[in-house]
């Protein structure tokens, strides 16, 4: 990746040069064997598109820029809410609500909420496997072997990424941290997968029982990545994404890209 006539240029192991509309774009996932130069990164920075290095299939995430325009602003409320014990619970709380509307939470510790969202999980699988007709024998993945996994859970592997990935675009840009979470802790990402457990049952879960029973036992990674996508548009997920940490987090104007 390169720049031309200050625009960002792809050119492919073929030689065949794509442009790449930058400033409308989110975030690029530069995986193993890219070559960028310094310049293309400046005009990323510039253009306020997110860059991140992943890994194969964008199953690892490595390393991500930073964007110029955030500052500290709402950094600074992100950790104020979460150094208060009240203030903590309260987002935590308002994030399960979405999962189980109409259900008194107001006496309810983290510890047991999480167990609730346990076991809503394992029901969710449970009732995909009998939607789709999947066998499924739990949730297993091995970092570093992907392989191993069954259809359906390379399938939520794959989405899982890609979700991690589109919502850590979104905290940078607006200023926050993933790495401050409410309910995850001891892991790289704590607020992106706080988030991304808003999304998962559509974007992942009911996404990879429909598409293992669509490929039949044969992983295509490119069918996985489009569908994907595919959902990602019609659900105008970015919008929304970001409107729901506005409101989680009891901000009035974090959608400011500041």
């Amino acid at each position: 990746m390169e720049v031309d006539d200050s625009s960002i240029k792809w050119i492919d192991s073929d030689g065949n040069i794509v442009p790449i509309p930058v400033a409308l774009i989110g975030a690029l996932l530069f995986g193993p064997g890219v070559s960028v130069t310094h310049e293309a990164i400046k005009v990323l920075a510039a253009s306020n598109c997110f860059a991140a290095w992943v890994g194969e299939d964008s199953l690892l995430f490595y390393a991500a820029g930073f964007i110029p325009t955030a500052n500290t602003y709402n950094l600074n409320r992100q950790i104020q809410l979460y150094a208060n014990e009240t203030s903590r619970l309260e987002v935590a709380k308002r994030m399960f609500m979405e999962r189980f509307p109409g259900v008194d939470l107001e006496n309810k510790t983290l510890p047991m909420l999480m167990g609730m969202e346990g076991g809503r999980v394992k029901a969710l699988y449970i009732k995909m496997s009998k939607k789709y007709q999947i066998d499924w024998k739990g949730r297993m993945f091995i970092p570093g072997r992907f392989e191993r996994s069954d259809m359906t859970n390379k399938c939520i592997t794959a989405c899982n990424t890609a979700l991690y990935a589109i919502i850590c675009s979104c905290l940078h840009a607006m200023g926050f941290s993933p790495r401050i979470g409410f309910i995850h802790s001891g892991s790289p990402l704590p607020f992106a997968y706080d988030i991304a457990d808003l999304y998962k049952e559509y974007y992942c879960i009911d996404l990879a029982f429909s598409l293992s029973r669509e490929l039949n036992g044969h992983y295509q990674r490119e069918k996985v990545r489009e569908a994907f996508l595919s959902r990602v548009i019609e659900g105008d997920l970015i919008e929304n994404i970001t409107l729901d940490i506005t409101r989680i987090l009891g901000l009035k104007d974090a959608c400011t890209f500041r």
